[in-house]
């Protein structure tokens, strides 16, 4: 019986220490589609791309900033996402996070700029990434 106290009072700590970091996997999405209506809406957003500079260079969506920081996960890559930050917090416009997949790249950069100051409720994750984006009239080229 005392195991299993234990037990609860463990896993409840680690699921209140997961919840006071980042923000705990509770991530907001765009799709494809929203982004272009958002676009040619003409939407005030900053879209903020992580691709690596050759995929940048290949493909990404007209407007979007580079920052080369994918996979967004060691300090190199986070320390690339450092210079964009005052014009992150210089703005209210919501923040779209472009990843080559809409993954783990896209969530370790909202991570990353949630501990920066960045408020999450400003960020949102391009559903599926730059790969999936069918509309090519939006590239840059």
């Amino acid at each position: 019986m005392k195991k299993g106290v234990f037990l609860v009072v463990v896993l409840l700590s680690m699921s209140l220490l997961l919840m006071a970091c980042g923000t705990g996997g509770d991530y907001q999405y765009y799709s494809a589609e929203e982004l272009k209506d958002s676009l040619e809406g003409g939407e005030s957003l900053i879209l903020l791309d992580i691709q690596v500079e050759e995929e940048f260079e290949e493909h990404h969506i007209e407007g979007a900033i580079p920052t080369y920081a994918y996979p967004a996960q060691s300090e190199e890559d986070l320390a690339k996402l450092d210079s964009v930050l005052p014009d992150l917090e210089s703005s209210q416009d919501p923040i779209i996070v472009i990843c080559p997949g809409g993954g783990g790249g896209a969530t370790g950069t909202i991570d990353y700029l949630v501990e920066q100051g960045i408020a999450a409720d400003r960020m949102y994750i391009l559903e599926d990434g730059q790969s999936a984006w069918p509309y090519p009239e939006l590239l840059a080229n």
